[in-house]
């Protein structure tokens, strides 16, 4: 399938969209996103355990709310944070206090597993990853599997540039559309899924996009 991409600024808008003038809240969008991005993890790699990298944003949140969905099927799913969970707020935190609270495991360090997933930085990167989200990334490169939410983290998405360090995943999920800059290094994006977060087509005939329906096939979508 191959369908329109998005600039940073144009998801941006769409967020927006989809909070200000529609009311989707940004917590449903993100539980969307970790369902979707956990069907994914199963269908595609069949791990029986997985380690989620995650970050204290919105990419982060969705990661750990797939967390919560493989740990609810029975796979044994650890999670690695870039900040303490204290230091952690808003939608984020209150994904890694449900995780707490259902008692999976967050390790300081982070745990080889069948399958990596990547949910450090998302749209919003400018430079080169630091810090602790770099030396995450440099752990996930050496892992056998890696799957990415919206991004390989360190991935500029609206011009393709591949940061020091960057995720070189196997596959990579991302979200309502395609950004401009993951075809633009398709060596680091690996296979490219993309997932319903519920945005209505209409919200794209802002930008003079016509999506037709897409998940008429399911709410996951291998595209080209």
């Amino acid at each position: 399938m191959t369908v329109p991409a998005l600039t940073t600024d144009q998801m941006r808008e769409v967020d927006r969209i989809m909070i200000d003038d529609l009311g989707v809240a940004l917590i449903q969008m993100m539980e969307n996103a970790g369902r979707n991005l956990a069907w994914l993890a199963v269908e595609r790699f069949s791990p029986a355990t997985v380690t989620v990298l995650a970050g204290p944003g919105g990419n982060g949140g969705g990661g750990l709310a797939a967390a919560r969905h493989l740990a609810n099927r029975g796979i044994g799913v650890t999670a690695t944070l870039v900040k303490p969970v204290e230091e952690m707020a808003g939608i984020s935190a209150h994904q890694a206090g449900i995780l707490q609270r259902m008692g999976v495991v967050f390790e300081e360090e982070p745990q080889p597993a069948d399958l990596t997933i990547d949910a450090v930085l998302g749209y919003s990167l400018q430079g080169d990853p630091r810090g602790r989200a770099a030396d995450l990334i440099r752990w996930a490169n050496g892992q056998p599997a890696v799957v990415s939410l919206d991004t390989p983290s360190g991935l500029d998405t609206a011009t393709g540039r591949v940061g020091d360090p960057c995720v070189r995943a196997n596959a990579t999920m991302t979200l309502a559309l395609p950004k401009t800059g993951l075809r633009k290094a398709p060596g680091m994006v690996g296979d490219l899924y993309l997932a319903d977060i519920s945005v209505p087509p209409p919200v794209y005939e802002a930008f003079g996009l016509k999506v037709g329906d897409l998940f008429a096939a399911g709410p996951v979508v291998p595209i080209s």
